[in-house]
Order: structure tokens, then sequence, then C-alpha cells
């Protein structure tokens, strides 16, 4: 199983696990919370056929990789990307960020810069900021919303998840857009997720504000949104992150749920596509 070494101070290394198929320019493909690469599936193939590298990994605390009590902080996540793209020595990236996968682009490229990235992609990502405060009013969450998520997470991660992934992928009026078996797949994945990942995440895509990394992205960027997605909001999310970064452009996918990567999986492929050859 391939995996790179994420180096930890004072702990053992972290293992973050890979995949790498075809060859071309790379795509690195980044999932939501609480899920694996896995959910990548739809896209992966479409990418190889076209001629790209396709890499996707799992996020410390999730699928393949190791389960750390910490690091999971969005400075920490943006680093093991960051060594993710050193260790396989990437060039001309395009970065696509599913959902809490969008901080993770935001904070890299505000961090690290874009001397190595070709162009940004937040899909159904939760930038800019998503608490609601004095400073960011349009924001989606309360930190009681916070709080509730997180009580639901440590009294019955299973139940809520069963919950969560019937909202993930239904449209504003509560219709399951992709089949119940994908729903059960999606529910499966995050089962076996690190439980301490799964309540520390909660906190981290909540509450990181991400407009100072936005105004720093200087390569081509896309926005895709579905205008039914119910875990985050295109009017809090999608739509101001297009405002904020200068040039961007934006799909909005008619009916799409927030896990429209799956249930709009024909369209969100084309229009990820054309965009990254178009740039």
């Amino acid at each position: 199983m391939p995996h790179i070494d994420i180096s930890q101070s004072n702990s053992k290394p972290v293992k973050l696990h890979y995949q790498d198929f075809g060859e071309g320019p790379p795509v690195v493909l980044i999932h939501g919370w609480p899920l694996s690469a896995r959910t990548w599936e739809p896209q992966v193939a479409n990418l190889v056929d076209s001629g790209f590298r396709v890499i996707t990994y799992d996020r410390r605390g999730f699928g393949d990789s190791s389960q750390p009590w910490s690091g999971y902080d969005y400075d920490s996540l943006a680093r093991d990307l960051n060594e993710l793209i050193t260790e396989l020595e990437l060039q001309t990236v395009s970065l696509v960020g599913f959902s809490m996968g969008g901080g993770e682009v935001a904070r890299y490229i505000g961090t690290y810069g874009t001397a190595f990235i070709r162009c940004a992609v937040f899909a159904a990502a939760v930038p800019p900021f998503l608490l609601k405060v004095d400073s960011n009013p349009e924001g989606a969450v309360t930190e009681d919303d916070i709080f509730n998520k997180e009580q639901a997470v440590l009294k019955d991660r299973l139940h809520f998840l069963d919950e969560f992934t019937h909202k993930f992928f239904s449209n504003a009026e509560g219709t399951l857009l992709v089949s119940e078996a994908q729903r059960e797949y999606a529910k499966s994945i995050a089962t076996f997720a690190s439980p301490k990942a799964t309540h520390a995440c909660i906190g981290s895509f909540s509450r990181t504000d991400f407009r100072k990394d936005l105004e720093k992205i200087n390569v081509p960027t896309l926005v895709i949104h579905g205008d039914s997605d119910r875990i985050v909001p295109i009017e809090v999310s999608g739509l101001r992150t297009h405002q904020l970064v200068h040039g961007s452009e934006i799909h909005v996918i008619r009916n799409g749920p927030h896990g429209c990567n799956l249930s709009h999986a024909e369209e969100f492929n084309r229009v990820l596509i054309d965009f990254i050859n178009a740039h």
C-alpha cells in the first residue's frame, strides 16, 4: 500500500496513504469529511482517460492513513499536502478540494504559494468561512451548531453518519439523488474513520477563516457547487469564494446536493476536465 511518512515532532510519523494513476499533468484530489479518497471513484477513471496523472490521498485520520490523536487543524493538514507534493516531486498541479478538502487547497496556497500549482478547484467546498461571527455575519453555523454536531458524534457516531449521509446526497426537498447502495457505501467509509478525527475536524472546518488565504490565489480557479447543497449552502460558501478569488469561474449544478461529484458525476467531470484543459 503506497504511503509517505509525515514527520511529526515528539511522536511517530503519520503514514499518509495515497494512490497514483495515469500519466500526464498531475491532478491531486482531496476528499471531504468524514470520508476518504474512495469517494473520488467517479472522477479518477475519467481524468486518467483524459490524459492526466491522478493522485488521491486519505487525509490523516481517515481511510487507510494513520489515525493520530492530533494534527487536525488546517495548518497541519496543509503541511501534509505540501509533504505529499514535495515527496512525489509534483509540478503544475491541479488541486481539487471537495468540501473540507477545499480548506486544504486554500490554506496550502495561502501558506506555500503557487509555484507548483497549475489551477485550483473548490468543489462544494467550505471556504471562505462558515462560522457566523460579528466579522462574518454571512456565516452558516453558530457555536451552538458546532457543539451540537460534536455531541452527536460523541453520543452515537454511527447514527449521526446514517442521518448525515442522507442529507449529504439529498436535494432541498430531501430526495436522495444517489442509489441507496451508494449512500450505504459512503456511510461504511465514514464508519471506519478515526472517531477522534471525525470529532476534531468539525471545529476545524467550521471555525477556520480562509478569507486571507483566498486573497492570495493567483492561479486559474474554478468553483463547482450544487444549488441544493444542504451541508455547505452555496450562498455562504461557493458564491462567496467566487467573489473573493479574482478572475475565478463558477459552475452551479442545478438540483445538486452536497455530494454532487457522485450524484451529478457526468456533469461534474465534464466541467472539471474542460476547466483543467483550458488552463
